[in-house]
């Protein structure tokens, strides 16, 4: 009777056995080595069930997520060092490493470096973003620091030394995204007034006029301005300096403030999407303030002589070279409060100009490509940064009103050159009548009984046996005695503004010409009086008659404006009426 043969188990297979140490082990093959040689890993329990056990777990997970990697035993201080040194470091620009190396010097190897990385736990992680925001981080910062750890760690798993991510898994900290109010037309333009007086005047009409980031503006060079085509290239941006000491850090300051500070960080780079380098319009008032600006640096590349530093900016110190992005910024808040205007921070006046494009009717794709969106994420970007506005409001409430109650007439602003409203009504005897179109039990107010009459007769076409009447108001019924009071035409009509005016006509040659009534007043308007209403604080614009006399007019809501633009308007107006050729105004 022969033995029977001794069983054994195929390569590579698991294996399970009682050892003379009288525990139970097991190997299990995850895969290979960097050499080649099988990648045998070994479990042991004190019984076979144990053991058996984890080996079958061991094999589960090298079949679905995979077994980490064999060799260096990495802590979360080690990896995210290792990772954000020689991995991130040569792969992202350097405005991105910068906000790494916060994260993971400041904030992820004080609270979580003494970890093993394959024992971090989600729990881990969402208890260090509590303690940061306790300790006074926004949510903003303890967010960054996520999605850090977050890339740091997949990496890891992508290199097998972890088998799934924690920070997939933990809860992100919440960041309530607050809503920008971006700057209103007129403090738009107290700020234009107030840049006048100071350096560097085009820097900031450009931020607020076409909406480019800081780093745009700053980076922007003379061979980027086309004068005749009236267009600047975006292709590149200014990085912020980084210092190193250059006196042996002997002098005890941070390297910034070191008297011989050396900056080892390159000046610009180009921009970092296809649809960040772009052309832009340049509106021609701009390309006028950048042909004064050309001539005033060359007066101070005179003045600096043998210290000045030609590289070919736009925008520079006195002696040549680049603005520092944390100087600038320190000229922004010192603009905001010689302006009077409040706080804010300067990407504001980016969300500013997208506003204004929006309110413009601007399409979208002309947007994107003004304010270097890409493609695919320009809807968000839209939805950021583009902000509903009281104008853009009210355009569509009116939109609303003409579907679901009729289109109602338009009322047309006067052509230049036509009727200017007169100084027949002042605030205090201002004709009060309101024309109240009555739909049944629903009361709509006017203020031109045409505009009521069209609307009962709209309503009356698709309403047969509807009432659809007009009913005159004066003051006393609407504010006292008419059904539902002051309510019913108060809370259907905006308020009425007092808005100040100012005309005058100049004969051929620039004469004044007497029109019979006072060159300034005020009326009470309601916003839909277009021929009379304004919400800006000063417009005003001079226009030539069919008769060849020139009008200057004049309106706003801030009776200083008007007063002022007023001088300009009557002024541009005389040199109107002397010099008709230099305007365009002459036949032919």
């Amino acid at each position: 009777m022969t033995n029977p043969t001794k069983s054994r188990q195929p390569n590579g297979a698991s294996s399970i056995f009682q050892g003379t140490d009288g525990r139970w082990h097991g190997y299990v093959t995850v895969g290979v080595k960097d050499d080649g040689t099988p990648d045998r890993r070994h479990t042991s329990r004190k019984t076979r069930t144990a053991v058996t056990k984890a080996v079958r777990d061991l094999e589960k997970q090298r079949d679905s997520t995979g077994v980490r990697k064999a060799g260096q035993t990495w802590t979360v201080k080690t990896w995210l060092t290792h990772w954000v040194e020689n991995i991130a470091a040569p792969n992202v620009g350097e405005n991105t490493i910068d906000g790494y190396r916060v994260a993971v010097y400041h904030h992820l190897i004080p609270g979580l470096g003494a970890h093993r990385l394959e024992k971090l736990e989600p729990e881990h992680l969402e208890r260090l973003y509590w303690k940061m925001q306790a300790n006074g981080s926004a949510a903003g910062t303890a967010h960054q620091v996520h999605r850090t750890v977050k890339t740091a760690l997949n990496e890891a798993v992508r290199r097998r030394h972890l088998t799934l991510n924690p920070a997939s898994v933990a809860k992100a900290p919440k960041v309530e995204e607050e809503e920008v109010e971006p700057y209103t037309l007129e403090e738009v333009q107290r700020l234009l007034a107030e840049a006048t007086k100071v350096r560097n005047t085009a820097r900031w009409v450009i931020a607020l006029a076409l909406g480019l980031r800081q780093g745009e503006v700053l980076g922007l060079k003379w061979e980027d301005v086309d004068f005749v085509a009236g267009v600047i290239l975006v292709r590149r941006g200014r990085l912020r300096p980084r210092y190193q000491h250059g006196c042996g850090d002997k002098c005890g300051r941070k390297p910034g403030y070191c008297p011989q500070k050396i900056n080892v960080r390159r000046e610009t780079k180009n921009t970092k999407t296809r649809a960040g380098k772009r052309p832009i319009g340049v509106p021609e008032e701009l390309l006028g303030l950048l042909r004064q600006h050309k001539e005033k640096q060359d007066r101070e590349r005179v003045l600096a002589r043998d210290l000045w530093v030609e590289k070919g900016y736009v925008f520079t110190s006195p002696i040549g070279e680049p603005l520092n992005p944390n100087t600038d910024y320190h000229r922004w808040k010192d603009l905001l409060e010689a302006a009077g205007v409040r706080d804010g921070r300067l990407h504001d006046a980016r969300h500013t100009a997208a506003t204004v494009l929006l309110i413009l009717g601007v399409p979208e794709a002309v947007v994107d490509r003004i304010m270097g969106w890409e493609p695919g994420k320009s809807a968000r970007m839209r939805r950021r940064y583009q902000h509903l506005t009281g104008p853009v409001l009210q355009q569509t409430a009116a939109k609303i009103s003409g579907l679901l109650w009729g289109p109602k007439p338009h009322v047309i602003e006067p052509d230049p050159g036509g009727f200017v409203p007169g100084p027949g009504q002042s605030p205090g005897s201002t004709d009060s009548t309101v024309y109240v179109v009555r739909l049944d039990e629903q009361r709509i107010p006017f203020k031109h009984r045409a505009h009521a009459e069209a609307v009962a007769a709209q309503w009356s076409e698709g309403q047969r046996d509807s009432i659809a009447v007009v009913e005159e108001w004066d003051r006393l019924k609407w504010e006292k005695t008419g059904p539902g009071g002051m309510r019913a035409v108060r809370d259907r009509m905006p308020d009425r503004r007092t808005v100040h005016h100012a005309h005058a006509v100049f004969l051929p040659g620039g004469e004044r010409l007497n029109i019979g009534r006072p060159e300034q007043w005020s009326v009470l308007a309601w916003e839909f009086e277009t021929d009379l209403y304004t919400d800006l604080s000063v417009r005003w614009h001079t226009s030539r008659r069919p008769g060849q006399e020139v009008e200057a007019q004049v309106r706003g809501m801030s009776q200083e404006a008007v007063v002022a633009a007023f001088a300009e308007a009557r002024a541009q107006a005389v040199d109107r009426a002397k010099n008709p050729g230099e305007y365009g105004d002459l036949d032919g």
